[in-house]
């Protein structure tokens, strides 16, 4: 089905990005993985590319350019080369919004510019052991000093994408008691540079998949943050959180429909490839009629993921409709990657072939963002239910 998203620029782009994982991604990924995330350096080689930039302001170093359609281009042509950039996306497609919505001009003139270049790693702290989705129950707290020039930070997080080796990390916290009247006030969000003291990574987690991104548990010990770190209101962080998760949930969906086009075509490649009692694989009735399906679901889901896009850059995405489409892809995309390993056969499930790795690494897209069974209950609100 033809795709009207991309234009000439979009496909130079891609053609740009897919030499650069030629030359310096696929290599050496096996590497990667085994250390549990790309050297350090590495996002410097995607600051040089343009490829974190790519949305910030060029007054701040950027490219200027405000469309998420790049995302998607990266994100495919990871999956075609089973590979991925360690924690760019959040980085790049997560964070970013934040510090352009709700950071001053003081604080974009600081943290900008690095961001761009990767001289200045970004995570973001939300998920802590005791709450998961459940944003609201956050307990980390941060209280302000008696001369009001800075936040005591004491708390801890888990499952933070890109924690062990970022330079700031936005962590959500609460800045005043829990309200159980109002479970949703009160949090902040404070800029916290990992050079301060009292901070510390606690464990990288070993994971099933996605293993050349580091995920790591985090700890705040008495940790002293200027309150000009602070981003945005205090007190305004679960309305930011709110605002910006649509977008995190459409990366999320456009992750799905990558993933799925990928494993399309890695079974379409092994299946004509491989023959059995004589015959290739795709021969066969039933490879025909799996593919068939596979196509169709492929379609489905980027057909919707592309129309989000659309939404999202005029500004018009809602919450409701990034659930929907977080939800269909990350299910649909599960069932195409898990149809297209079973025709790969036993080689299916070794790490050597691509569809290996894509059906590991996408199983988490249908818990973080917020579980799909948040997405369905975001959807059975809009339909007023």
């Amino acid at each position: 089905m033809q795709r009207t998203l991309f234009n000439e620029d979009h496909e130079a782009f891609r053609k740009t990005v897919r030499d650069f994982i030629d030359k310096e991604v696929a290599p050496v990924y096996r590497d990667w993985e085994k250390q549990g995330h790309p050297p350090r350096d590495f996002y410097n080689k995607l600051g040089d590319l343009g490829v974190l930039g790519l949305e910030v302001p060029e007054e701040f170093g950027g490219g200027g350019v405000h469309d998420i359609a790049y995302a998607m281009l990266v994100a495919e042509e990871c999956s075609a080369a089973g590979v991925s950039f360690g924690s760019y996306s959040v980085h790049s497609n997560l964070i970013l919004p934040y510090l352009l919505t709700y950071g001053t001009e003081e604080q974009k003139q600081r943290w900008l510019p690095g961001f761009a270049s990767g001289d200045i790693m970004f995570a973001i702290a939300m998920t802590e052991p005791g709450t998961g989705s459940d944003l609201a129950n956050i307990a980390t707290s941060a209280k302000l000093s008696e001369d009001g020039t800075h936040y005591v930070l004491n708390g801890a997080k888990t499952f933070i994408t890109g924690g062990a080796l970022a330079d700031r990390i936005l962590v959500v916290c609460r800045t005043s008691p829990f309200d159980p009247q109002d479970r949703r006030a009160g949090l902040s969000i404070l800029v916290v540079d990992t050079t301060s003291e009292g901070f510390s990574v606690g464990r990288t987690l070993e994971k099933i998949g996605l293993k050349a991104s580091d995920t790591a548990e985090l700890a705040f010990s008495d940790v002293k943050v200027p309150v000009e770190d602070r981003l945005g209101e205090e007190g305004k962080g679960f309305s930011y959180l709110t605002h910006n998760l649509a977008q995190e949930r459409l990366e999320i969906a456009i992750g799905g429909s990558a993933t799925a086009a990928a494993a399309l075509e890695h079974a379409l490649a092994y299946t004509r490839e491989r023959t059995v009692f004589g015959k290739p694989v795709a021969s066969f009735q039933n490879s025909k009629f799996v593919l068939a399906e596979c196509s169709a679901d492929v379609e489905a889901i980027r057909t919707l993921v592309d129309h989000a896009i659309e939404l999202h850059n005029r500004g018009e995405l809602t919450v409701a409709d990034a659930a929907r489409a977080k939800l269909f892809a990350t299910e649909t995309a599960g069932r195409v990657i898990d149809k297209c390993l079973q025709l790969h056969g036993g080689y299916g499930y070794i790490l050597e072939y691509p569809i290996a790795r894509l059906y590991a690494d996408t199983r988490v897209s249908r818990i973080y963002g917020g579980t799909n069974e948040v997405m369905k209950t975001i959807i059975a609100k809009d339909l007023g239910l």
